[in-house]
């Protein structure tokens, strides 16, 4: 009996990526789909509900409503695109395709396997945040060469959510259980300081809370890259999120072994 010979990382991760790319250039309307959705956020509330609002202001400098709600659309589309590739397309493969059961007759480990699923899921968030990111442009909503960092800001979201969307679902057992990612999905997206300033809530327990969230931590990397009046809060979000991905990559790797290898 022979067994496979062993392959480089670098070599799962590009086969991996392969096969989900061939798979999902079949589905393309799906990447359109999560594009539209921030986009017509930003059209309905940015522009329309901006018509409305004389003056607002970030970091104490007088900004147009659009250009502070787009950033926020930005991180959401990352967040979005994630979340989608590393839920329900996971459960599906994990239970009822059996394509990691699969993976790992070859020469891919369980470390392969989550390393590609989740840059999958956050070049999927990537590729909506790109698209919006040049709508954005396209409207004048950006005025900073720091907004050129705003790209891979996306992909550092995408990879945080990836992660740990990925290690959620790994304890998921029906479909039934994504309800728990809709509770989760839209308070975050509607109170991480996506539409209006964190300031809003005070200074109580509330504030704390929305500014310990993920999604609030990419919105304010996103925010003030594109407005160009970077802080030590953007800072903290990027060691925030990265915290976060390689945490959530950790668990998945674990949470492989014992449902694929036991």
């Amino acid at each position: 009996m022979t067994t496979a010979s062993p392959i480089s990382p670098r070599q799962a991760l590009g086969a991996i990526t392969l096969r989900n790319y061939t798979t999902y250039k079949r589905y393309w309307k799906l990447f359109l789909t999560g594009f539209l959705e921030p986009v017509l956020y930003l059209f309905s509330i940015g522009i329309g509900v901006g018509q409305l609002i004389e003056s607002f202001e970030l970091n104490g400098q007088p900004i147009p409503y659009a250009e502070f709600v787009a950033p926020g659309m930005l991180a959401a589309s990352a967040f979005n695109g994630a979340l989608l590739d590393s839920t329900y397309n996971v459960f599906f493969k994990l239970k009822y395709d059996k394509l990691y059961d699969q993976m790992l007759a070859t020469p891919l480990t369980t470390a392969d396997v989550a390393r590609g699923e989740i840059l999958w899921g956050q070049l999927r968030g990537a590729s909506y945040s790109a698209a919006f990111l040049l709508v954005m442009l396209a409207m004048g909503l950006v005025h900073s060469w720091w907004a050129v960092l705003a790209l891979p800001a996306t992909l550092l979201i995408g990879f945080a959510f990836s992660a740990v969307f990925m290690a959620w679902t790994t304890w998921m057992k029906s479909f039934q259980d994504f309800d728990k990612i809709t509770l989760v999905q839209l308070p975050m997206f509607l109170f991480s300081a996506t539409f209006f300033p964190v300031e809003a809530y005070g200074d109580g327990a509330v504030r704390w809370v929305v500014e310990a969230t993920p999604l609030y931590r990419g919105v304010v990397l996103c925010r003030e890259l594109t407005t160009g009046e970077p802080t030590w809060a953007s800072g903290v979000s990027v060691l925030y999120l990265l915290a976060m991905g390689l945490l959530g990559m950790v668990v998945v790797r674990r949470r492989l072994d014992t449902l694929l290898r036991t």
